[in-house]
């Protein structure tokens, strides 16, 4: 494919930015993301793609609190250190959270934590890849591209799921605009 496609989303937590290279979901960006790609002439607004279809699906299951994992084909762009991070995020169980450390530690470097930290940070594809599960060794909300409010609310949404049961994310702003309907 010699253009990349791209659709958005309405979420929760504002208007989702999704890419993909035709096969895979290659990004996922929050509203005014902090690592964020930069629209090009190639870029194609595709709402239809098949894949945009399944990923709207998914979120939106996630975003009523009926899903806890995704199945879609991924292909973020990164080294392969950043890579292997990612990989390793999927594995943070729903409404869990780690430290850089142990996140370091299932990488296989225990001291790698500035560099799996950076490495988090430049996560191409939030929420499916939850980057928004990691934390400060001493428990404190650190760092995140879609703002801490962001990252505390996706937690507190995940954690009030597994305590009672399926329920709607609430809006992260509620004084924006008209209500949006999600899924």
């Amino acid at each position: 494919m010699s253009h990349t496609c791209y659709t958005r989303y309405a979420s929760p937590v504002g208007e989702l930015l999704l890419l993909t290279d035709g096969d895979r979901l290659t990004g996922l960006y929050l509203p005014d993301p902090r690592h964020g790609p930069s629209m090009g002439p190639d870029w194609r607004r595709d709402d239809a793609h098949p894949l945009f279809s399944r990923v709207g699906e998914q979120l939106s299951e996630y975003f009523r609190g009926e899903r806890q994992s995704f199945d879609v084909p991924l292909g973020g762009r990164g080294t392969p250190f950043q890579q292997r991070v990612w990989e390793i995020l999927t594995k943070i169980p729903y409404g869990a959270t780690w430290s850089y450390g142990q996140l370091a530690g299932e990488v296989g470097n225990p001291k790698a934590c500035r560099a799996v930290g950076l490495a988090n940070g430049r996560n191409p594809i939030s929420i499916i890849v939850p980057c928004h599960r990691v934390i400060g060794a001493n428990g404190s909300l650190t760092g995140y591209g879609g703002g801490l409010p962001c990252k505390q609310a996706l937690l507190a949404f995940e954690t009030a799921v597994l305590r009672e049961g399926p329920q709607p994310m609430p809006p992260l702003w509620k004084d924006e605009g008209p209500a949006v309907e999600y899924g």
